[in-house]
């Protein structure tokens, strides 16, 4: 990867593929910037699935309107900057793509305790950062440190992943009711064809 971390998109299919994207998704690109992430979210979710790409600047806002207008499950909008504006129990997923950087420090575990409640029990936060031990740019992260203030805010860190040939990484987690509800019911079924194959 470049100095300034370029190269990690050209793992998008590593990390769309590690999203847990389902057909009718509900997303929130938080930060979404040009929109390229949406776009590609935007090809595993079908025509009834939704993006809310999130940007706090109207420009980036108006831009992704124009260049992305052909795309009709990208909804482009103005988002506060101590949250996503969003209603509680909607979304299935908010990604997080080089901007959590950009977050007050102070106030990172806030937001991600309001993320809890946007994103329904069975959905994901997904962040994807460079890696700071790989940089000497302060628009980076440590996995640790973030998973760390996750789960400060209630979240359950499923994995963390570098992105092939990047130096960037993709942090996943999960809230632990809806895992374990799941969880649980995987473990049934799997339990009940033990039994049927006896």
């Amino acid at each position: 990867a470049s100095r300034d971390g370029a190269g990690y998109r050209e793992g998008a299919d590593f990390v769309v593929r590690n999203l847990g994207l389902r057909r009718n998704n509900v997303v929130v690109d938080i930060g979404a910037g040009d929109g390229w992430w949406s776009s590609k979210m935007a090809e595993k979710l079908g025509p009834k699935g939704v993006i809310h790409a999130a940007e706090v600047e109207q420009g980036k806002v108006d831009s992704m309107k124009s260049k992305w207008s052909d795309v009709p499950q990208i909804k482009p909008y103005l988002c506060p900057t101590d949250g996503t504006g969003l209603q509680e129990d909607t979304c299935d997923l908010a990604f997080i793509s080089k901007t959590y950087h950009h977050f007050n420090k102070d106030g990172r575990v806030e937001y991600l305790k309001h993320l809890m409640k946007v994103i329904r029990p069975t959905g994901r936060l997904v962040i994807v950062e460079q890696h700071s031990a790989l940089t000497r740019s302060t628009h980076s992260g440590y996995p640790g440190e973030i998973a760390a203030q996750a789960e400060q805010a209630g979240w359950m860190t499923l994995k963390v992943v570098m992105i092939p040939n990047s130096d960037h990484f993709m942090a996943i987690f999960v809230q632990p009711d809806g895992f374990r509800q799941q969880l649980e019911k995987q473990m049934e079924a799997a339990r009940q064809k033990q039994a049927a194959g006896q």
